[in-house]
């Protein structure tokens, strides 16, 4: 009886989610409803997969509305009747434009018209399948309208929108939200009515006495319309199906991709790999996944013809097909990957790659793919309320003070000594916590569909132009869409530029194919930057951490490094398995401590959990879960479908099963506990591996071609580090890092031999257009003679020339900088306001002859210290006065388990909760050689110890030693005082933030 029922996917409207419709309808005795949510069908399908679990009939529709102006109701009578519908408000929300109150006719859908607008409007000529809709609260005003005789068009429209006071009080804080507006300012117009809600079935048949008409066509109107979709074990894939005219022609073509790929991949292919090949191709083609990995190879065969690196990754990297027609660049032979992991018969969701592609290709990757297939759009992904967030927007609409607002943020507050408005915007917050607030774009995720994506929800167009469905990832497996991943990211635009970089910088340099992985992993120069931690610029492998895991580990090949990346995530690291595993991977006398069936099942990580195929074989192998059933165990472990039915009753079966096969439950319990803590943030080995694959490149480039590379990693905005860091690197490796140079500088860095010159686009409040005219203008007419020729050829500011003059952008002309800056305010002042346009004639300069001002290299540390945010000296040049102590990092191991004095440069600083809750700092240092050095600071030493930015701080602690690598437990730690700019005439120490 319920055509026009709203949820909180009725954007800043709606008050609760479907699941508690169903539940309100299930409550009142509904058999049948419509869910016709505002502009919107996001949650539609999950809608229908829930009404079919509960027993009541779904039909689904929407309600057409300009802002709060309801202009019609629409319901979709079968699935060609939903993408009607979806089709036509796509069209609206793409363009912007409002919606008609005359709706089209719709050969497939239900049009209700709202009968206060019929009335208004005089409406008196309707279409086959228009009806009029009258809500509950209407009935005694249609007693007096001629549209009571109209008995075969009107329908029962009451709208369902709360289901009590406070959903109704909720809603008008959303409406004032969406709208950016004060609550007591909110119109009327903006809100519903309280009295759209549900009622007991009984209770509107007795209303709806008079009107048995109203009753009949409201039901028959339920009974036309019919949607479903296939869930579970009875969805198929929505995915396109077919790449080539069919699909034995598709599996012609796979078959050939991959016998093409078989020599060029190995020179003597075994029998082993033969086969391991026929019974993947086999399988890939019972499971109808032929299409899935034709597509994936035409995605990548544009990304090699337009010489775009790219990275396959993900559980793809299992396949040795994948492998062999040039889709990921893992040999699933040499890792003995499970291919299982990738695709089982058991498994109904296809395989998954993710593509990784630079920064500055994937845009051009996507708009390939829109171009290349038919049915396309992005993934949408839903933003929630985070309750910090949605006590800030209630307390604005409320109209409370910013430092109220502020101060109920970050909770420093009683409770009893708030006032009654603050609490409401608590208690109000905890409602609001959690609902849809607005779509946005999945991160990776592209559909690629047999048919339009309108059969499965209306598209919204974001700003990059390409439409998006209203739905996430987790209702789209659900019903058989799955997504292809095409990610963007640094470290391929690093190696890309790097390549570029040295074709120009040393034209006569033999640069290997960085493709040709094999050859990069066996190189002994590259392996040795890995077990010496010396991989700072290179993809994964940078960080502290990591670079710390590689030295405890001694990672000195890429089988190593796969199970370095997977270690070092924290799901392993939180099990307390990482320094397990650290041990018997040092110590194979310990290996013998392992449990022998885990040792069994897991022989190549010494029977401890490390990836996720990890968590199949021992669910499969130990608890005697089949295939298909471990796999909704690792797909409920990374939290999509803990709460799920099939999740819950698949672990109730691993216990049973461990109990019924005469495991121990305490050994049954650790197992449970080591699953539980870490399949969430473990990899698939075979994304180990393609990051690995990733690793060597950047290394291979970071190993024989440092200075280059660097120059690369600087202009792809850095790593992990900050620019200061990347600079000093490079000066490790024998660069000489430049100011910006007004003839040799880019808006990127560039090189030049060995010196890298900092790109003006480093300068901070230089403006981009001043660097545009400035770089067209050398570009046109060639380098600046002297710094009259750059005062008459480029119009600039005196503040802007400033920032040139103050950097030495014009050391080039052998002119002092101070003297440089007084010619440049008394000539920006003499030539008054320029325009952008060219001199026709050269205006004669005045020059006089200044006396000698006296300069400090110091304050040209300073005026780099204020403008690109580092001193290119160092801090060490900065620091006032000279160190206590010459120790440094190397002289760690002749001090083990004494205290010592070592001075840091600070790098890198984090802190962590233990599980006591009490904090530590893990901070990271360069010392006086310029060498990493960590540092440790436990719970009860933190107040002896701040750390308060960059800058040299005298560590004073205990060297300690864990597996090989040394660290310092810091006791003390004091920030030394820098040198006094000379310009300050007060002598006062100067202090960096």
């Amino acid at each position: 009886m319920y055509l026009n029922c709203h949820t909180y996917y009725s954007l800043n409207y709606g008050t609760f989610s479907e699941a508690e419709l169903l539940t309100l309808a299930e409550a009142h005795g509904v058999r049948a409803l419509a869910l016709t949510d505002i502009n919107n069908t996001s949650t539609a399908m999950n809608f229908v997969r829930l009404a079919r679990v509960q027993g009541i009939k779904p039909v689904v529709g929407i309600d057409f509305r300009n802002g709060n102006q309801q202009q019609f109701v629409a319901l979709a009578q079968n699935h060609e009747g939903f993408r009607e519908l979806n089709a036509f408000l796509s069209g609206h929300l793409h363009s912007g434009k409002p919606i008609a109150s005359d709706a089209p006719a719709f050969a497939n859908a239900y049009t209700i018209h709202p009968f206060e607008k019929v009335l208004k409007e005089e409406r008196s000529r309707f279409r086959e399948r228009e009806f009029i809709g009258v809500s509950l609260g209407e009935l005694r005003k249609l007693r007096f309208s001629h549209y009571r005789n109209d008995h075969d068009r009107l329908v029962l429209l009451q709208p369902v929108t709360f289901r009590n006071k406070k959903d109704f009080n909720t809603h008008r804080l959303l409406r004032a939200i969406g709208l950016n507006t004060l609550l007591s300012k909110l119109p009327q117009s903006e809100q519903g009515s309280q009295d759209d809600t549900m009622r007991p079935i009984s209770e509107v048949e007795s209303l709806l006495a008079d009107f048995p008409h109203i009753v009949a066509n409201t039901r028959k109107l339920l009974e036309d319309c019919t949607l479903d979709f296939g869930f579970g074990k009875d969805r198929v894939s929505q995915n396109q199906s077919r790449f080539l005219e069919s699909k034995e022609a598709d599996f012609q073509k796979l078959r050939e991709l991959a016998e093409a790929g078989l020599p060029k991949r190995y020179a003597n292919p075994s029998d082993t790999v033969r086969e391991r090949m026929e019974r993947e191709l086999e399988t890939i083609r019972k499971l109808d996944f032929v299409s899935y990995f034709l597509i994936n190879h035409d995605i990548v065969s544009y990304a090699r013809s337009r010489d775009y690196p790219y990275v396959g990754r993900g559980s793809g990297a299992n396949s040795l097909v994948a492998y062999l027609i040039g889709i990921t660049d893992v040999d699933p032979i040499e890792l003995d990957l499970y291919f299982e992991r990738f695709i089982n018969p058991f498994r109904a969701s296809p395989p998954d790659f993710d593509i990784d592609f630079s920064t500055w290709d994937r845009d051009d990757v996507t708009g390939y793919i829109f171009k290349r297939f038919d049915h396309v759009a992005l993934l949408g992904t839903y933003n929630t309320f985070k309750y910090r967030a949605a006590v800030r927007e209630l307390g604005k609409v409320f109209g409370l003070p910013k430092e109220e607002i502020d101060k109920l943020v970050s909770d420093r507050f009683k409770h009893h000594s708030l006032d009654e408005l603050s609490k409401l915007v608590l208690k109000y917050a905890t409602y609001i916590h959690g609902m849809p607030n607005y779509v946005s774009v999945h991160s990776s995720g592209i559909l690629i569909l047999e048919r339009s994506p309108h059969y499965y929800s209306a598209t919204t167009l974001p700003p990059k132009g390409f439409p998006m469905v209203q739905f996430d990832m987790i209702i789209a497996e659900d019903v058989g869409i799955f997504k292809f991943d095409i990610l963007g990211q640094r470290g391929l635009a690093k190696i890309k530029e790097a390549v570029s970089i040295i074709r120009e910088n040393r034209p006569e340099a033999e640069l290997w194919d960085i493709k040709e992985v094999e050859r990069l992993k066996r190189d002994p120069n590259i392996n040795r930057l890995l077990s010496e931690g010396r991989a700072i610029g290179a993809y994964y492998v940078e960080s502290p951490a990591m670079r710390g895991l590689m030295k405890k580990l001694s990672t000195h090949d890429y089988l190593g490094l796969v199970a370095a990346s997977s270690v070092i995530r924290p799901g392993v690291s939180s099990s307390g398995m990482k320094d397990e595993y650290i041990r018997r991977e040092r110590e194979p006398e310990r290996r013998k401590q392992a449990n022998p069936i885990l040792l069994e099942i897991m022989p190549e990580t010494h029977g401890i959990m490390v990836y996720q195929e990890d968590v199949l074989k021992v669910a499969h192998l130990f608890a005697g879960l089949d295939l298909g059933e471990a796999d909704v165990l690792r797909r409920g472990m990374s939290g999509k479908f803990r709460s799920r039915e099939e999740f819950q009753a698949v672990r109730t079966k691993f216990f049973a099963n461990c109990k019924e096969r005469g495991h121990d439950a305490v050994l049954t319990n650790m197992v449970w506990e080591q699953i539980e803590s870490f399949a969430g943030y473990a990899f698939a080995k075979g994304h180990s591996a393609s990051y690995a694959v990733e690793s060597y490149q950047s290394l291979y480039l970071k190993c024989y071609f440092p200075l280059e590379f660097m120059v690369a990693v600087l202009n792809n905005g850095g790593g992990f580090y900050d620019m200061e860091l990347y600079a000093h690197e490079a000066k490790m490796w024998g660069a000489t890092i430049l100011p910006p140079c007004i003839n040799l500088s880019d808006h990127i860095n560039v090189i030049h031999g060995r010196n890298i010159y900092l790109g003006l686009g480093n300068l901070r409040d230089l403006e981009r257009p001043v660097i545009q005219r400035l770089l067209t203008e050398r570009q046109l007419h060639g380098k600046f003679r002297d710094f009259d020729d750059f005062i008459d050829r480029v119009p600039i500011s005196i503040e802007q020339l400033s920032i040139l003059v103050r950097i030495d952008a014009f050391r080039c002309f052998g002119v002092p900088k101070k003297e440089v800056l007084w010619h440049a305010v008394f000539k920006t002042r003499a030539y008054g306001k320029r325009t952008p346009q060219t001199l026709l004639f050269k205006p004669r300069h005045r020059n006089f002859k200044l006396p000698q001002l006296p300069s400090h290299p110091i304050e040209d540390a300073y005026d780099q210290l204020e403008l690109l945010g580092f001193p290119l000296c160092g801090y060490y040049a900065l620091m006032d006065g000279e160190p206590k102590s010459r120790l440094v990092y190397r002289d760690f191991p002749d001090h083990l388990n004494r205290k010592i004095l070592v001075y840091g440069a600070m790098v890198h600083t984090r802190t962590n909760t233990t599980s006591k809750g009490e904090i530590m700092r893990f901070t990271t240092m360069l010392d006086l050689n310029g060498e990493f050095f960590d540092c440790v600071h436990f719970p009860q030493a933190m107040d002896q110890t701040p750390i308060h930015g960059k800058g040299i701080y005298a560590c004073f602690g205990t060297v300690t030693e864990e597996f090989g690598h040394y660290s310092l437990e810091v006791l003390a730690t004091k920030k030394q005082p820098l040198k006094p700019d000379p310009r300050q005439t007060s002598g006062a120490m100067v202090k960096t933030k």
